[in-house]
Order: structure tokens, then C-alpha cells, then sequence
């Protein structure tokens, strides 16, 4: 395991400073940089006269010679096994021969021929070559390797050896060719062409080396970004169905809040109906027992007593009867079901929005910046006949409003004052702490800039205005820090920080100290210019040490940046153009309970030209990028 860690962490050591991948067959200089031999020949290859070495620029008088440096390719090697790197594979480029051992002497026509005589035109084996290297006479004939094509080196018109090639016919030909049809055609010899064309091969042949280097390592930044794709397609579905769930239990709780008020009403009902049937059952007891009475003085009708006697019917006698209406239908219970139809029908004109349609209706603070100056649903956007508002944080929020309001307004204040008197009375400890958090929940509508005008006053932003600090320890090399950790400019002369894994060591960036998970949060940042720049927000995890860890080209981080002229905004490598207000001063807000980050060009007003809009999964860090030497960024003080 430790073995493994200290190989992996070689990854900055074996990667080359010109393409900023792993080395493929590298090469050292004489000042001990090494770099890819493709890439080292592509540099020089313009600039023939003044070689110099592309990472400390020390000049060479000529072209070095480049020498694998073999210890760095085994250490490469190990590299790619330890950490699951294929080493890209090239396609063998194969060149059909003709067998040599085939050429016999044309002497002899039986042993194997050694040399080809290119004046004679015949092949000789070491026996029948010995007269060309002895005798004085043949001391003008030129020897060559065995040729296998020496008929073919004959021109077809003269039958003599074709040692020229014309440049403008593109043919090789002979002396005589050149005395006749090619007579004042420009000429070369057969070996300058040969040189010629075999350095134009060998450029070519470098040229697909590095395209096929570059297309495989394109093709392996595919795979893993297949599977980082299958990594952020899980999180957001994480992430909505939450989201989902939340809105559900949230339904799920008011529902339950319904019909535990239903069951109320008809538990006071049956109190009410039971109360009366037992005085009625007192009042017939009574009658009943009049009557017994009665009839018993009736019994004895013929007797003195009889006519003396005297009854008196009870006071119940008077007291009419009646069945009491008695229903569920209480201001309460009316409140709910109409907010559940309400609901259910808001709902329904939602889902049938298209998805993109959906947050205008959400947050219309959002349909200046974001979807543009046209208002696809102003007020009402659905023309449903009940009080639902226009903007609802969520439908939990929506329900809490529509439950208090009795169906007529005159009753509202005796409806509001009913539910608070029983919920007082609520016996259900659960519910009832759910309702007290609920009353305490804070206010947390959007700022939003006043209707009609596409501007913020910049005194609502500073409501939010917060103090931040560049962090050193996540500082590039050529960032040097200023005024409190406040400023920051980039510069040729490296600055002397320590390595550590926080530290930025490919682009010149750096973040801020603090980072920010819920709330809202403004800060403004001054530019010394806007060219090759760019201000943004990234997770605490973005990488510091490969080139995807610019600001803006992974998923971890959001950035606007000005590339010379031109303003883009960037998010895991999507780049949006953008139109360019050319600021000197730049407020960020930040808004993570909305999951939004608007950017705006500060003057007397707050202007804003661009806003991102995702979920939160985490804190999220103030980020900067800065190229151009001497170039700075300074935190303002919010005044």
C-alpha cells in the first residue's frame, strides 16, 4: 500500500510541461528537463535557428541530440501498472520487402548475390564481385547492396540506370532524359530525393505518432468522463429524489394535520349528540315517572283519596325536544379541502409546463437573469379561480397559507383566531411541535430588483456583504498574496510556498478561506484589468494538481471568464458566451438556500449579466483565476 501511495503521487513528476499528460517516450536535455519526443520535435520544428529548452529557456548553438532517459520510462512504467493506466497502443506501420536471399548472381545464376554493380547493372556473389574490387578497372563502377528492383531502375525508353528524378514531372529518369524530353527541367539526384523523401516520411509518420497520442488519450478522457457522467446522473437523482420525497412528506404531514381536524369535529359532534341524548333520557324518565303516578291514582278512582288527590306534570313537560345539526364542516375543515383542490389543481397546470417553463413560475426573480426580459406568466400564471400566490418557495409553504383563510373574507380573523385556539387544544404532542416550527419558520423570499428595471440597488446587496480572505495554502506558485491576503497577482518569479496537496500547481489559482454551505453571501472583487481572468465558486474538492482542475472545465466549479476580448461562462467544460460589459468591479451574491450565483457589473448600480443556477451538495468556495503577468484581483471592502 505504501508502495502504491508513493508511486501515485508521482503523477506531477511524469507529466510533461508541454502537453501536461504522461510522458510517451521521454527524452532528457543537457540542462535535465525531459519531455515527450514528439512533443520536444513539434516545438523545435519552427524554430530551426533558435533552440532553446521550452520549460528553463536555456539556447542551444544546434539541435542536441535527444537520448531516451530510460530510468524515467521504467518508473513511468510502474506508474501506469500501479495506478491502472493503459499505455496507448500503437498501430504497427508495415513495410512489405522483398527477401534479399532471392537475389542470385547474375555470373553464376546459382549463389546468393553480396553487392549489385549500378554500371554494369548485374548482381554478383562474393566470388564474381572480386574482379570490381581488385582490378584497377572497375574502380569507377559503383557498388550497392543487393537489389532486388534493378530491372526497375531502367528507364524503359534508353535502358540505362534512372539516377535523376524530376522535380517538375515528379519522375525519376535518366541521363539521357534529361539531354532530350526533360531538358531544362529542374533536377535533383535519386539520393537527394531519397534523403528528401524520407525525412518528409518521418515528419509525417511523428505527426500521426503524436495524433494517434493525442486521439487515444482523448478517447481515455471519454471513458472516465463516462464514468463520471454515470457518477453525476446518480447524485442529481440522489439529489431530486430527495428533493421528491421532501415534497411528499411534507403533503403527507398536512394530510395528516386534515384529517386529525376531521376527526376533531366529529369527536366534538359526538360529545354534543351524546350530552343531549342523556338529558333527554332524564326528561323521559321523569315524564315516566309522572305517568306512574298518574295511573296509579287512576286505579283508584272509586276512593276518597282519589278525589283529593292533586299532580303536578314536571317543569320537562315544557321543554320542546329537538335533533341538533350536527356536522364536520367546520371554517378549519372548509380551509383544508379547499387548499387541497387548490393545490391539486396549481399542481397539475405545473406538471403540464414543460420542465425548462417551470421555474419562471417558481421564481419569477430569476426570469430577467436567467430566461430574459419576457414574462411568459405574469400574476396568476394559471387563471385558477382561488387565492393560490404567484410564487411558492414549495407546496408545504402554500399549504401553511391556504389553511388560515376561511372561505369568506369577512370570517378570516375568527378563522385564524379558531385554528390558533385549537391547536392549543391539539392532544397530538407530534403535530403540535410541527405546527410551532412551522411559526418560526424564518422569511426567506428572494431579492429580487424592482419591476421593470434590469438593476439592483447596490444597498440591498451589501445587506449580505461578507469578509473574505485569499487562502495561501491553495495559493498557485506564481500567485503572490498582499494587503492582508486581500490582493493577489500573478507573476513570472515563482513565490516560495511549500508543497502540499491543497496548493494549486497547474493553472494559477487560488480560493478563499471561507466557504459557504446556506444563506446569503455578497462580495465584491476589483480587477486591475479584465483580460485573461476569471471569478467564480468551487467545491472544497476540485483538483489541484491535473489540467482539469481549471476553474470552470470540471463539475466541481463555475466561473465567468475573460479570455482577451470575449466573456464566457464555463461549468464542467460547457462554455456559454456571453455578452461583455467590460467591468472594472464585480459583485458575486450568492444565494445557497435558492442554489443560485449571480454575477453583476458594479457602478452606481448593481447590473447583473450573468447567473448560474444548480443545487448545492456542498460548501462552495469563492475561486479565481489569473493569467497575465502582472494582472490582480483585490477583495473590496463593502462600503
Amino acid at each position: 500500500m505504501a508502495e502504491n501511495m508513493s508511486l501515485l503521487g508521482l503523477e506531477d513528476e511524469l507529466t510533461c510541461s508541454i502537453c501536461l499528460c504522461l510522458f510517451e517516450n521521454p527524452v532528457s536535455l543537457i540542462c535535465g528537463h525531459s519531455f515527450c519526443a514528439n512533443c520536444l520535435e513539434a516545438t523545435w520544428k519552427d524554430r530551426i535557428s533558435s533552440m532553446s529548452c521550452p520549460q528553463c529557456r536555456m539556447a542551444f548553438s544546434s539541435k542536441p541530440e535527444l537520448k531516451k532517459n530510460t530510468v524515467l520510462s521504467a518508473v513511468l512504467d510502474a506508474y501506469r501498472i500501479k495506478a491502472g493506466v493503459p499505455e496507448p497502443v500503437k498501430e504497427p506501420f508495415e513495410v512489405i520487402k522483398k527477401d534479399p536471399d532471392a537475389i542470385k548472381c547474375d555470373s553464376c545464376m546459382e549463389a546468393k548475390a553480396v553487392k549489385t554493380c549500378l554500371t554494369c547493372m548485374a548482381s554478383y556473389c562474393e566470388d564474381h564481385v572480386r574482379p570490381h574490387r581488385e582490378n584497377i578497372i572497375f574502380r569507377a563502377h559503383q557498388l550497392s547492396d543487393p537489389l532486388p528492383d534493378l530491372m526497375e531502375r531502367l528507364c524503359s525508353d534508353h535502358g540505362k540506370l534512372m539516377e535523376f528524378y524530376c522535380v517538375q514531372h515528379q519522375s525519376c529518369i535518366c541521363s539521357n532524359c534529361l539531354q532530350c524530353v526533360h531538358k531544362g527541367c529542374e533536377f535533383i539526384t535519386a539520393d537527394e530525393r531519397r534523403v528528401k523523401q524520407k525525412t518528409d516520411l518521418t515528419d509525417k509518420l511523428n505527426i500521426l505518432d503524436v495524433k494517434t497520442d493525442k486521439n487515444q488519450q482523448v478517447i481515455t478522457q471519454m471513458k472516465e468522463q463516462q464514468t463520471k457522467l454515470k457518477d453525476l446522473a446518480a447524485t442529481r437523482k440522489r439529489i431530486l429524489e430527495a428533493e421528491y420525497r421532501q415534497i411528499r412528506e411534507a403533503i403527507d404531514r398536512d394530510e395528516k394535520e386534515a384529517m386529525f381536524a376531521i376527526d376533531k369535529e366529529q369527536e366534538k359532534g359526538q360529545v354534543k349528540l351524546v350530552s343531549l341524548m342523556k338529558k333527554f333520557n332524564e326528561n323521559v324518565e321523569k315524564m315516566n315517572r309522572s305517568k306512574s303516578e298518574i295511573n296509579c291514582l287512576l286505579d283508584q278512582s272509586q276512593s276518597l283519596a282519589f278525589l283529593k288527590a292533586t299532580v303536578d306534570l314536571p317543569s320537562v313537560v315544557n321543554f320542546e325536544p329537538y335533533n341538533p345539526r350536527v356536522n364536520v364542516e367546520s371554517k378549519e375543515v372548509i380551509a383544508y379541502h379547499s387548499s387541497a383542490v387548490a393545490l391539486k389543481e396549481w399542481i397539475t397546470k405545473l406538471m403540464e409546463k414543460p420542465a425548462e417553463n417551470r421555474i419562471s413560475v417558481l421564481k419569477p426573480e430569476f426570469e430577467k437573469s436567467v430566461l430574459g426580459s419576457g414574462n411568459q406568466f405574469p400574476g396568476n400564471p394559471f387563471g385558477i379561480p382561488c387565492e393560490i400566490p404567484p410564487l411558492l418557495p414549495n407546496p408545504r409553504e402554500y399549504v401553511q397559507r391556504s389553511r388560515v383563510r376561511s372561505p369568506s373574507p369577512a370570517n378570516a380573523p375568527k378563522t385564524k383566531a379558531l385554528g390558533a385556539k385549537q391547536k392549543n387544544k391539539n392532544p397530538n404532542k407530534e403535530l403540535k411541535e410541527h405546527r410551532e416550527r412551522k411559526d418560526q419558520k424564518p422569511n426567506t423570499q428572494p431579492l429580487s430588483s424592482p419591476a421593470g428595471q434590469n438593476f439592483v440597488n447596490r444597498s440591498e446587496l451589501l445587506k449580505y456583504g461578507t469578509i473574505l480572505n485569499f487562502d495561501v495554502r491553495t495559493a498557485h506558485k506564481r500567485i503572490s498574496l498582499s494587503e492582508n491576503n486581500t490582493k493577489a497577482t500573478v507573476s513570472d518569479d515563482p513565490a516560495h510556498y511549500s508543497d502540499i496537496p491543497l496548493r494549486f500547481s497547474v493553472c494559477s489559482q487560488v480560493l478563499c478561506t471561507k466557504g459557504f454551505s446556506q444563506g446569503r453571501h455578497y462580495w465584491e472583487i476589483k480587477m486591475s484589468t479584465n483580460n485573461f481572468c476569471g471569478l467564480g465558486l468551487a467545491y472544497g474538492r476540485i483538483d489541484r494538481k491535473g489540467p482539469a482542475s481549471r476553474l470552470g472545465r470540471n463539475a466541481e466549479s463555475w466561473c465567468v471568464e475573460w479570455f482577451n476580448v470575449k466573456l464566457s461562462a464555463w461549468h464542467n467544460s460547457i462554455e456559454t458566451v456571453l455578452a461583455n460589459p467590460n467591468p472594472s468591479r464585480v459583485g458575486v451574491l450568492l444565494d445557497c438556500d435558492q442554489g443560485s450565483a449571480t454575477f453583476y457589473n458594479v457602478q452606481d448600480r448593481a447590473y447583473p449579466f450573468h447567473t448560474f443556477v444548480f443545487p448545492f451538495t456542498e460548501a462552495v468556495y469563492p475561486a479565481f483565476w489569473i493569467f497575465s503577468n502582472g494582472s490582480s484581483v483585490s477583495l473590496c471592502k463593502l462600503t
